[in-house]
């Protein structure tokens, strides 16, 4: 298996239906030997999002209840039997193109871990959102730099890809189940000294975002120092 594409979904059936066939569409017309995986958070919609993963012959797990993006990923990613693995959001944002500039540099290239970055010249996401998400995506990539990542990142595009054991690493002892899950990935990351490459992404889509700037800005802030904290009790150490 060449690729794994991890999805993550609460209650996002419809979306899934609306977004992922062209996903499927465009692999197929490359040849690539891929699995979908879709995740669903604990929804409760009667398994509607299971429904949609069979009827698109993709792999379906599920938290019994609703953990977590961080929680969601990380079972995917733990299932997962490609070479090298990507998740992304359930309304696949980003333009499918991403994907093969991912694996570029994920195989020929041999980084470690690809991340998308919103603010690199190229891409275009901040220019399409809300004034007040804009904002608040600013000022928590701003602590972020500050504090944990060391250097400024787009911490929280979504869509990030690992080679195999990278991923198989880093998801060994991530522990942060909400969405500052992306900069817990990248702040071990970051100790483990692995070759990051940031790359410009383009938006195609926004259909599926369950951010609430106030909401969920504060559990993120919180999740910033536990981060911290797990550090200093060695619990990122590797297994």
């Amino acid at each position: 298996m060449q690729l794994s594409i991890i999805i993550p979904s609460f209650k996002g059936a419809e979306v899934l239906k609306n977004n992922v066939p062209g996903l499927i569409n465009y692999f197929k017309q490359k040849n690539r030997l891929f699995e979908i995986i879709i995740v669903d958070d604990g929804s409760d919609d009667d398994g509607a999002t299971e429904k949609v993963a069979i009827e698109l012959n993709c792999l379906f797990l599920q938290n019994e209840k609703n953990l977590g993006k961080g929680a969601a990923v990380r079972k995917g990613m733990q299932h997962a039997k490609g070479d090298y693995r990507i998740f992304t959001d359930v309304d696949i944002p980003f333009e499918y193109d991403a994907f093969d500039r991912f694996l570029h540099y994920l195989e020929a290239k041999e980084f470690d871990v690809v991340i998308g970055d919103r603010t690199l010249p190229g891409s275009s996401y901040f220019t399409e959102i809300s004034r007040l998400r804009k904002i608040g995506s600013n000022i928590f990539s701003f602590i972020v730099g500050r504090f944990v990542a060391g250097g400024h990142f787009d911490t929280q595009c979504g869509m990030k890809g690992f080679r195999a054991f990278v991923a198989n690493d880093l998801f060994s002892v991530s522990k942060v189940n909400g969405f500052a899950f992306d900069v817990e990935l990248l702040y071990i990351s970051l100790k483990r000294n692995y070759d990051i490459k940031r790359l410009p992404v383009v938006l195609r889509c926004q259909e599926g975002s369950s951010v609430s700037v106030l909401r969920h800005g504060i559990g993120m802030l919180f999740d910033l120092y536990k981060i911290k904290l797990n550090h200093v009790k060695g619990l990122y150490n590797k297994h």
